[in-house]
């Protein structure tokens, strides 16, 4: 009999071909047991059944689950796991981080591999969106979408689509929250949180399409309750002329932005940042609608409150729309931060994506599916912005040394923590809850901590930064003695913490350069006060004139001046 972890060792063992969900209370008896699984037995003995060629059919292993008094008990929380070099680390970040601290007994467990999505015919997908729907908490390692080469290397039997789509309509999503992540002692791109809203469905990921030649097209709109064909509506008609074509078909759904509206605009003010509206809707006259719902609920419930934090004191006291386009050039401009933006499903994908190259890169960017129950109760799904990072797992599987920076992984995974604890809060469960909720933290605070002391992957300390377990084994350090010594060349890099600087300070300079008041400092402004700090470099004669006259000066008077 082999003696296993419930949500490790077993889980190898079954491999990858394994059903998707691994939880203590899945299974009662071996009558119920799944293909692949985990049940307690007669003996209310903790069980798996594997349906592996290489532990044989059907085989069945006891299984140790990591459970303890001392440690704090999670409750229910959905846990989809991926693939490549983010499944290695989180992984690590289970074995190091969570497992010694937390009892997971509670979690569900769903494999969205690709193999694993085969092998289910994607029934494992169905399973893992039901089990979110009912729990509200999840937490997504990234997973691949595979292309035709990949199903021929892993022996697919076709090319499993994107799990995103059935996720989003699974749990009702409303909108995908993409923040920027900070570390205090640690410049970045955006000085202030930047916060964004990307409408999560409808647009162009939802597309119909076909390929067709000259000829003509007619799009007709029938609704629901449609008496006689009368109710029809003709949507458009176009003739093509081209041998060539592509139709695309697409709506862009609305009922949910009022959802969409409130969730912003209490989160930009929680965070105050000032909030704008992004669309193309100068164009794109469909759009229109998008605007005018979120503008009617910032009016009706949010104008007088930002009004008086001063948050609209830049945008003449009203919510300030913003053209795609102009929203694109300000992400490069407003490096200061302290704004939001909410946009539709395209729109914000493309903006996010800037937003992270700016921050960056997208290791430092949230990704947060919104969604809601049929109560009110948030959905709420965690997951890097990132994807599997293929190149480092090819290294690693050449023996080569890695160091990726799980934080945009943590970040998620501490999410989803506290999320599901709130959510168990609320029901009067989770006797642990404060408790879970303030590890989470403390988690956090010793990432940034180790990354500040130069403990951290070399993205960010460069050549002298530790590799990825190195990273994973630090931060476990850190949680145990609140100790890290700090590295030769810590990757704050002789920057001062933005926490030391004196901002009142710094605005009250700046509003005396900025002799127009209009909040930007101009080439004409900024050389005065080049001027006046005595830092404005000058042109090579007067350098040289001014070099002559300090010697002249530095020669002593006769007998000491006396």
């Amino acid at each position: 009999m082999v003696l296993a972890s419930c949500e490790g060792a077993a889980a190898r063992l079954m491999g990858r071909s394994a059903a998707s969900r691994f939880s203590q209370q899945s299974f009662m008896n071996k009558k119920n047991a799944p293909r692949s699984g985990a049940f307690v037995n007669s003996a209310n003995v903790p069980m798996f059944v594997a349906a592996d060629s290489r532990l044989g059919r059907n085989t069945y292993i006891r299984a140790r689950f990591f459970s303890s008094e001392k440690k704090m008990v999670a409750p229910a929380m959905v846990y989809i796991s991926g693939e490549e070099m983010t499944h290695y680390a989180c992984n690590l970040m289970m074995d190091k981080w969570i497992r010694p601290n937390i009892d997971t007994k509670n979690w569900e467990y769903y494999d969205l591999s690709c193999k694993s999505r085969d092998a289910t015919e994607d029934k494992v997908l169905t399973d893992a969106v039901e089990a979110g729907a009912r729990i509200g908490a999840i937490f997504k390692e990234p997973t691949i979408t595979p292309t035709a080469d990949q199903v021929k290397e892993m022996g697919l039997k076709k090319a499993w689509g994107s799990p995103n789509g059935a996720m989003r309509r699974g749990w009702n999503g409303i909108t995908i929250s993409r923040d920027t992540i900070h570390i205090k002692g640690i410049k970045l791109g955006f000085d202030r949180p930047v916060l964004f809203e990307r409408h999560a469905v409808g647009g162009e990921y939802g597309a119909g399409w076909k390929g067709v030649g000259a000829g003509s097209i007619e799009t007709r709109f029938y609704p629901d309750k449609m008496t006689s064909l009368e109710d029809a509506r003709i949507v458009d008609t176009r003739k093509l002329t081209d041998d060539d074509n592509v139709v695309v078909t697409y709506h862009n759904p609305l009922d949910n932005v009022d959802a969409l509206a409130h969730y912003f605009f209490k989160r930009c003010l929680d965070a105050q940042v000032t909030p704008y509206v992004v669309t193309k809707k100068t164009v794109f006259k469909w759009q229109e609608g998008f605007w005018q719902k979120m503008k009617k609920v910032f009016d009706e419930h949010y104008a007088e409150q930002y009004k008086k934090s001063g948050l609209l004191d830049k945008t003449g006291g009203e919510l300030q729309h913003l053209i795609s386009d102009a929203a694109t050039m300000q992400i490069l401009r407003w490096t200061g931060g302290g704004f939001g933006m909410a946009a539709h499903n395209y729109d914000g994908d493309m903006l996010t994506d800037e937003v992270a190259q700016v921050h960056r890169s997208p290791g430092f960017i949230t990704s947060n599916l919104i969604g809601q129950k049929a109560d009110g109760t948030m959905i709420k799904e965690f997951e890097a912005s990132h994807g599997t990072v293929a190149d480092l797992w090819h290294a690693h599987l050449r023996g080569e040394e890695t160091s990726l920076n799980p934080l945009g992984l943590a970040e998620a995974m501490i999410g989803a923590i506290q999320h599901s604890a709130k959510l168990a809060m609320d029901k009067g469960e989770c006797p642990d809850g404060e408790a879970l909720i303030a590890w989470a933290n403390k988690l956090r605070d010793s990432m940034h901590a180790c990354m500040v002391a130069g403990k951290g992957t070399r993205d960010l300390c460069g050549p002298s930064g530790v590799t990825t377990e190195g990273f994973i084994d630090v931060v476990a350090e850190h949680m145990k003695t609140g100790h890290v010594e700090p590295a030769v060349a810590p990757c704050v890099k002789g920057e001062a913490a933005a926490a030391d600087v004196d901002m009142d300070t710094v605005k009250k300079m700046f509003d005396e350069y900025d002799s127009n008041s209009d909040g930007t400092i101009d080439a004409d402004e900024f050389t005065r006060m080049l001027i006046k700090l005595g830092v404005a470099p000058k042109k090579p004669d007067a350098m040289k004139k001014a070099m002559t006259k300090r010697d002249e000066s530095e020669v002593p008077e006769p007998n000491g001046g006396k």
